[in-house]
């Protein structure tokens, strides 16, 4: 199977701009304020009508867009030096060689997730990248996804703090992955091992991480098959250790009848919980704090993570152009090896899984 069906975004951007007005990404349109649009632009398809399709709805926003496919289109824009951003939305089997051939010919890249489907991907990816990042300057590569910058997770990271010695963490993933989900039938997906565990996990792992402030060492984890629309593993459930000592447990049901998403950590002087849900038919996330004396406070945080990571982005390759040959650090939240120890954690869990429960060590990155 080919797997590059999906759409790569090439942007070009300017040292004056700030934030670009509109963006595409994942397909869908995102708003941002200030600034102009960049000049140069591209959309890559593996077909010339899927490419010239998902130009008709760029060139809504993006006067002068240009479509390119196939091959060709895409050696075209590898050795064009005037684009220098990049986003990569493909298939998990062949973002990782994609987003590395766009690197090494020194464009910026910003990658769907999950950072690779597998523990070698991911120490084959790492090494490649450094070899051409060992000089300030070099490439930034970042993944997409958004879950630490989202409003609700930094602020449940600050008052996580404020509750006392950890004593213990718990993170229910109740999904909502049937034949009324766009993903659902997605060929990919049902093509390596991990599915929707790894693709959907990447992101409530990305959240128990902002929250706890370290790392997960050592899991044990149950896998099961129920749904058969879907591929297994779909139900996981997992006790794990965090590098502090606290333990916690960890439990993923890709599709449930009652979907529910929340984390949860208990302190010695309180707890703090994250819950998924709306407020005035708006999606966002509730930040509950749970004091000793009974007391609770909420707030509730609408989704932006997705905005936010893309503004970083944008910041990030501007701030490299105006010091390259200085050195810049790039946001850390969306780097890659981020990225990587997400992945690391939901692999150790459905190592642990296929050997009944066994414990396994989170490989380190």
């Amino acid at each position: 199977m080919n797997y590059y069906s999906n759409l790569i975004l090439q942007l070009q951007f300017t040292p004056k701009i700030q934030i670009p007005h509109n963006k595409i990404f994942k397909g869908e349109l995102r708003n941002f304020e200030n600034g102009k649009p960049s000049k140069n632009r591209r959309i890559w398809s593996r077909s010339e009508e899927s490419s010239r399709a998902a130009v008709e709805i760029a060139k809504q926003h993006f006067p002068g867009v240009e479509c390119k496919w196939g091959y060709q289109g895409l050696n075209n824009i590898i050795q064009d030096a005037s684009l220098i951003g990049t986003a990569v939305v493909l298939a998990g089997q062949v973002q990782v060689d994609m987003s590395l051939k766009l690197l090494k010919a020194g464009k910026h890249v910003i990658q769907e997730k999950p950072a690779a489907t597998s523990i070698p991907e991911i120490e084959t990816a790492l090494a490649s990248y450094n070899s051409i990042s060992s000089n300030p300057g070099q490439p930034i590569w970042a993944v997409a996804e958004n879950y630490r910058f989202e409003p609700a997770f930094v602020e449940s990271k600050k008052q996580v703090a404020g509750v006392g010695d950890m004593m213990n963490v718990q993170v229910i993933i109740e999904g909502s992955m049937n034949s009324s989900n766009p993903y659902f039938s997605s060929s990919w997906r049902r093509n390596f091992e991990g599915g929707f565990i790894l693709d959907m996990g990447v992101h409530f792992i990305a959240g128990l991480r902002m929250m706890v402030g370290c790392e997960v060492t050592s899991v044990s984890a149950i896998t099961s098959h129920v749904d058969k629309s879907l591929p297994p593993p779909d139900n996981i459930s997992s006790t794990f250790k965090l590098e502090n000592g606290c333990s916690g447990v960890f439990v993923m049901i890709v599709s449930s009848s009652s979907p529910k998403i929340i984390w949860r950590v208990v302190g010695s002087k309180g707890t703090v919980q994250v819950e998924r849900g709306k407020i005035d038919g708006k999606h966002g996330y509730l930040v509950s704090v749970f004091s000793a004396d009974g007391q609770c406070k909420s707030t509730f945080h609408l989704f932006c993570g997705v905005n936010e990571e893309l503004k970083a982005f944008i910041h990030d390759i501007e701030q490299a152009s105006f010091k390259k040959g200085n050195g810049y650090e790039a946001e850390p939240r969306s780097s890659f090896v981020e990225g990587a120890r997400d992945a690391a954690v939901l692999e150790a869990m459905l190592e642990s899984g296929s050997k009944g429960g066994t414990l396994v060590n989170v490989k380190k990155f």
